[in-house]
């Protein structure tokens, strides 16, 4: 049911107001007593809501109802309101027909293993405390909530002088960076501003395709920088003043080591790049290595030591504000370090980037192919790692082999300091694939 970002599918058919009742119900009934519920843009997530509030109320818990937010506005609403948990319903970066339920905790993090699995089985078996007739809980409206978060994002930085930034939501629900980067006093284009689920100026999630025209923006005009969210403004995502989109890796390393000082640790999944091992070494930091899916990373931050997390895919989280990845806090971030450090394309020359290969491979037996690969590469490699699939380190650089969450395919990812060992390596992780689905002929 949980994928490792919550639940997402397609609505009327992976995702109906059935199981959003039935989740309400199971958050409710582990004793969550006062709940925050939210949503992103998109139309279906009015049904939702109200049946995950139904839920809740029907087992005792009272729902406090904030309406459309920002993922990070809801997360961090839930201590602000002195609440137990939070229920977004979202599906963050997918299509507009999807729709999905993403669970929080005060502090920000999303519910961990244990307590999704324990919501699960409570849908699964309809394993419910119903309530009394006069212990039913009660629905209330609390406004103030984007208020609160755009107050936490303006104590969190200090612009040394006025930035001109293109802010793109996406039609999203981040419309509180652009409003907070103009209280800052940037001078702020903004691009696909209306709230809108179909997702009209472009798709949901931001990538290089599809930021095009928030790079011809930037490009065009005086901007220093281009922002861009997903469509409910946990992630994101950039271009530098000329209006070329930042690579992933390049931003986790540029953001962590801000961060990090010596004897700090950041924590990133295991297919992060080498060059986030290589930036935090120059800074006398280093890598704790996580499962991917940000609410491993957040799990991690949470030790004294780890002063950042953060995953390629745009998921930004800096433990002293909050466990939740926050796209608005990430995007003042940048614009306070492009104010303080200057153009954010040399930011980006000034770190080492390698060649990275990735490719996805069908496969009808996932779990069974991977328990081969496990034996293979175990009998053949010395240094590997098996938090989150395999991973193989050698002299030139490290190839991961992942069975993907939701789909029946192995992800392949190779790195390496020089194109040729990298296209060595990816080929290599390719011949234990191939050997893994026919090991006898």
């Amino acid at each position: 049911m949980f994928g490792t970002s919550g639940i997402r599918g397609r609505v009327g058919r992976d995702v109906t107001a059935e199981l959003a009742l039935s989740v309400g119900r199971a958050v409710a009934s582990e004793g969550h007593d006062r709940v925050v519920v939210g949503r992103d843009v998109r139309e279906s997530g009015s049904m939702l809501v109200d049946a995950v509030v139904a839920g809740l109320c029907e087992c005792g818990a009272d729902a406090l109802t904030v309406g459309v937010a920002a993922t990070p506005t809801i997360a961090r609403a839930i201590e602000h309101l002195e609440a137990d948990a939070g229920i977004v319903v979202t599906a963050s970066h997918n299509p507009a027909e999807d729709n999905g339920i993403k669970l929080w905790t005060p502090s920000g993090k999303a519910f961990g293993p244990d307590q999704r699995d324990a919501i699960e089985r409570r849908c699964r078996e309809d394993a419910y405390e119903l309530a009394d007739w006069n212990g039913v809980g009660d629905r209330r409206h609390r406004e103030g909530v984007s208020d609160h978060h755009a107050g936490a994002l303006r104590s969190a930085v200090d612009l040394e002088r006025d930035l001109s930034v293109a802010v793109d939501i996406g039609n999203g629900a981040g419309g509180v960076t652009a409003s907070v980067l103009d209280d800052l006093g940037c001078h702020v284009h903004t691009l696909n501003g209306q709230e809108d689920g179909s997702f009209p100026g472009r798709p949901s999630e931001p990538t290089a395709d599809t930021l095009e025209t928030l790079s011809t923006l930037v490009a065009s005009t005086d901007a220093e920088l281009g922002i861009a969210h997903d469509g409910d403004a946990d992630r994101m995502l950039a271009v530098d003043e000329t209006g070329t989109f930042v690579p992933k890796d390049a931003l986790l390393a540029l953001f962590a080591r801000e961060a990090a000082g010596e004897g700090d640790r950041v924590a990133a999944p295991v297919d992060t790049s080498l060059a986030v091992d290589d930036a935090l070494a120059a800074v006398g930091a280093s890598l704790t290595r996580t499962r991917v899916g940000d609410v491993y990373v957040a799990e991690r931050t949470t030790a004294d030591d780890v002063v950042f997390g953060g995953e390629p895919s745009g998921a930004w989280i800096w433990p002293s504000e909050t466990l939740c990845p926050d796209g608005p806090l990430a995007a003042c971030k940048l614009a306070e370090l492009v104010a303080k450090r200057g153009p954010l394309s040399a930011l980006i020359d000034e770190l080492e980037q390698y060649p990275i290969r990735r490719t996805s491979i069908e496969v009808e037996e996932k779990a069974a192919v991977m328990a081969e690969v496990d034996d293979r590469v175990c009998e053949r490699y010395a240094e590997v790692d098996t938090l989150d699939g395999v991973r193989v380190e050698t002299e030139d650089g490290w190839f991961l082999l992942r069975a993907s969450g939701t789909q029946p395919l192995i992800r392949v990812t190779a790195e390496a300091r020089s194109a040729a060992d990298a296209d060595a390596l990816f080929e290599e992780a390719r011949a234990v694939i191939a050997d893994a689905i026919t090991p006898n002929v």
